[in-house]
């Protein structure tokens, strides 16, 4: 491993792993955290002794920050799939990357939010108590899709409910209902960007907050949290991704 350089005024620096290299280990002592600037990293859990991958990260994502916001010891272990560079962020530095980059802190909430959902649904399990309902949503009469327009491929919109557009999570396990990286080579788009819902009518899309490279109806750049009504045919861009809301309904 080797430190190349370190960013004037932050105690922040840039590490380098060779493939297969051990990041961290579980257990060990630690108080920083790290984003994936280039390569692949894989995190892994002890489980019946033997190494069990949890995930599996790239460009953008990040891991460790347990320990950073804790004080506690490494919960899994980290390596480098491919040769690596990750920026090293340890707790001088983080508040400096929240305010720079509030994408990081979304998803840090979202982590926590989700591992409080699992808990609350296994302790729900074990009281054999029913999960609360959901609520009712107003179904479209007509078959919905966002259609990307140089691939030609088709993204359904769901038929109740919403429709949450980005990218795959692994950091959350969260997945979204319309997976962009398919056609998001340069991982413009946010790991969760956007939602589409239908209402009074219409569909409606709103931007999820701490989207860094915006959501464009028609050329117009949306403010984050407030919806907006589409029809089929306006054009939607979620960072440097181009699709249209098409019908798909069936043509008399």
């Amino acid at each position: 491993m080797n430190e190349r350089s370190e960013k004037a005024g932050a105690a922040r620096f840039l590490v380098e792993y060779e493939p297969g290299e051990q990041i961290f280990s579980q257990g060990d002592s630690g108080s920083d955290m790290f984003i994936v600037h280039e390569g692949r990293v894989e995190i892994l859990q002890e489980i019946a002794g033997s190494p069990a991958q949890l995930a599996e990260l790239e460009k953008g994502d990040f891991f460790g920050e347990m320990s950073l916001l804790e004080e506690l010891p490494r919960l899994a272990s980290a390596r480098a799939l491919t040769a690596v560079k990750l920026v090293r962020v340890d707790s001088a530095a983080f508040d400096k990357l929240l305010r720079r980059d509030p994408e990081i802190a979304i998803r840090i909430m979202r982590k926590l939010s989700h591992r409080l959902r699992e808990t609350d649904e296994q302790l729900r399990s074990l009281a054999d108590v029913p999960p609360p309902l959901a609520p009712s949503a107003e179904r479209p009469a007509k078959a919905h899709s966002l259609l990307h327009l140089e691939s030609r491929a088709r993204f359904p919109l769901k038929g109740a409910g919403e429709t949450k557009i980005g990218r795959g999570d692994p950091v959350t396990g969260q997945q979204p209902d319309v997976d962009l990286s398919p056609v998001d080579p340069d991982r413009s788009s946010s790991r969760r960007h956007a939602k589409l819902y239908y209402e009074d009518g219409a569909f409606h899309v709103v931007e999820e907050i701490g989207t860094i490279n915006g959501t464009f109806v028609n050329g117009v750049r949306l403010e984050a949290g407030q919806p907006l009504r589409v029809a089929a045919g306006d054009e939607l861009r979620f960072g440097l991704v181009e699709l249209v809301l098409a019908d798909d309904s069936p043509r008399r």
